[in-house]
């Protein structure tokens, strides 16, 4: 994967600022640690940071193509996962490659077929075209957001990049929020209602969008989108089908010059990617596939099982690595060092994010970076299947809000009344909730139960999917490590849409087709083992780091963090002995996690010099 930058003027001469195009690609610097770029001409710049993995020799960028009086140039982050059948119907049209790379089939399908040419990729791909004969150029974004893509409108110009960082580093963009920001900082956050940046006047292109700029306007596009049907096949064939997509996914996504391991936790996706993989590598003739684990010190005595997180994964994983032969590496980290790294996640991410899920992560991916540069993960089946408790969970199907933030009393509770009353939260997230649902794509006839879990299921792959995929992709990129995600594959999430809720529950389990279609790949016991999340740490010293520290927050006359809380509600939950019954965000994240956030919240604001205007 890359960092990509770009900044189009219609009225200053960018071949003069090449210092702000390098800062803007410099700052993502371990998205790309292998080699930078930039090229520029008098109204647009682009620039890159580049991590190899397809033709470390011939895929630099900007990656230039002339044909006549016609140049194109393109910064691309993604990988391209069809791009040997793209590239054999692109000869035969006529075209012809100097490279391996799927930078140049992305550039080369663009001057063939213009922006249509994104309804023919299956990847996961940010990227930037500027054609410099029409002065126009092209932004678009995979169907489901597994790479990111920020910009900025400025009167008679336009920056992007992959990151926030990239976009602040431009001079005529501040690190300013305003009410809305706040809301979806305090009362969405850490998720992100899906194109808002949340600093002011800063967008992200949405999934399954483009964007095109010229000296007109800005056009935008949307190119992809779910269509409800009725499923016509039988459990059998639906099995047979998720089956063959996973397999045909796995094994385009296994495709690299560089080292490529999975990600294990035991779960049953991870589980599942995993199996497949070892799978290709044995009929290919590889060495065994290398699987890294996560742990932390000290969760054999102090886990506890709850409805969110009914078991541990240690020994699961240990088993499923026995079972499939691959050589499993388990990276053990310790609370002192999940809880150092909360501000190192911050930086990543350019947001408070979700706090120890995210810095264990950034400490995982750091290891694993040690020994390969790509690493599929079982994230998004869960979207994708219906795994989570708020699937199956009354009070969350019957919640007119987001199944995942149903603590909203008490995230609200911790702001100032006046912050509270100015921004409104419930409100700004009951509006948002509602314009979610506007967009679900309806099923004439459907009965009310199918109807309901449809809407479920848009919710979660549209606005709570990102929520994850955002932290992957930050936390993994910012230790210069590709992680790729088979599940969000356009193809299955397109199948699985319209397959009924029962058909997903077979067996009366969770995701009970996804265990049937990779039913003989894995233990039996861990086949049918109840879901399980992302592991967190238990260790009671992360609790009080995070205590200690939001302690001395609140004790510091100059944090920007104090006049925006209500004092007293926060210290009386440093001094609460009791826990949430449910998380208040997500799965994971409870009272630790709430003080971890404002902490996170503090160091943003500080860090990143946030005006509140």
């Amino acid at each position: 994967m890359c960092g990509i930058a770009g900044w189009i003027d219609w009225n200053l001469d960018v071949t003069e600022q090449r210092s702000v195009l390098k800062a803007m690609a410099g700052v993502q610097y371990w998205r790309g640690p292998d080699a930078e770029g930039l090229w520029a001409s008098p109204r647009a710049g682009l620039a890159h940071r580049r991590l190899s993995i397809i033709d470390p020799e011939g895929g630099a960028q900007p990656m230039v193509w002339h044909r006549g009086e016609r140049t194109l140039v393109i910064v691309y982050n993604g990988e391209l996962y069809n791009m040997s059948e793209l590239r054999r119907e692109l000869k035969v049209l006529g075209h012809s490659f100097a490279t391996r790379c799927d930078t140049e089939v992305v550039l080369v399908a663009y001057a063939q077929w213009g922006p249509a040419c994104v309804e023919r990729f299956n990847g996961i791909y940010a990227f930037g075209i500027w054609d410099e004969q029409r002065e126009e150029l092209f932004l678009a974004r995979d169907r489901l957001g597994v790479k990111p893509l920020f910009y900025s409108p400025l009167p008679d110009a336009l920056v992007f990049a992959s990151e926030l960082k990239g976009l602040l580093a431009h001079p005529r963009i501040q690190a300013e929020i305003d009410r809305e920001g706040l809301a979806e900082v305090f009362a969405l956050g850490p998720g992100r209602t899906p194109g808002h940046g949340v600093f002011r006047n800063v967008y992200e292109v949405k999934p399954g969008w483009t964007l095109r700029f010229d000296r007109q306007a800005i056009h935008r596009r949307q190119y992809w989108k779910l269509e409800s049907r009725p499923h016509e096949h039988d459990l059998r064939t639906t099995v047979a089908a998720v089956r063959n997509l996973l397999q045909d996914t796995v094994d385009r996504q296994l495709m690299s010059d560089v080292p490529v391991c999975t990600l294990l936790s035991g779960g049953l996706d991870s589980s599942a990617i995993t199996a497949l993989a070892a799978m290709t590598f044995r009929k290919d003739g590889r060495p065994p596939l290398r699987a890294f684990s996560i742990d932390y010190i000290g969760n054999d005595v102090h886990f506890q099982p709850n409805a969110f997180q009914p078991g541990a994964d240690g020994p699961w994983a240990k088993r499923v690595a026995e079972f499939l032969g691959v050589t499993q590496r388990v990276v053990t980290l310790t609370p002192t060092a999940v809880a150092q790294s909360l501000r190192e996640a911050v930086r990543a991410r350019d947001l408070p994010g979700m706090t120890d899920i995210d810095s264990s992560l950034l400490l995982f991916c750091r290891e694993i970076k040690k020994e390969a540069t790509v690493a599929l993960s079982g994230e998004c089946a869960d979207e994708v299947f219906g795994g989570y408790p708020w699937f199956h969970r009354k009070e969350a199907l019957e919640a007119d809000i987001f199944p995942w933030s149903l603590k909203m009393r008490e995230r609200v509770s911790v702001l100032h009344p006046d912050l509270a009353a100015h921004l409104r939260p419930e409100e700004y997230v009951r509006r948002r909730y509602l314009e979610a649902l506007e967009a679900v794509p309806r099923l004439p006839g459907e009965d009310p139960e199918n109807a309901r879990m449809r809407e479920m299921f848009y919710l979660n792959l549209f606005h709570w999917m990102p929520v994850l995929l955002d932290r992957k992709d930050r936390m993994s990129m910012a230790a210069g490590l590709e992680v790729r995600v088979p599940f969000c594959d356009h193809r299955l999430v397109e199948y699985m849409w319209n397959v009924p809720w029962s058909m997903k529950m077979a067996g009366g389990r969770e995701k009970g087709l996804l265990r049937l279609a990779v039913k003989g790949l894995l233990p039996e016991d861990a086949l049918w083992r109840k879901k399980s999340p992302f592991p967190k740490t238990h260790h009671p010293d992360f609790t009080r780091a995070c205590r200690t520290t939001l302690e001395e927050v609140l004790a510091d006359p100059s944090s920007p963090l104090r006049p925006l809380i209500d004092r007293e509600t926060v210290t009386r939950w440093l001094k609460a002995g009791e826990e949430f019954d449910i998380p208040w965000f997500g799965q994971l994240m409870r009272l630790p996690q709430l003080f971890a956030y404002l902490i996170q919240v503090d160091q943003w604001l500080r860090d990143y010099r946030v005006q509140i205007v």
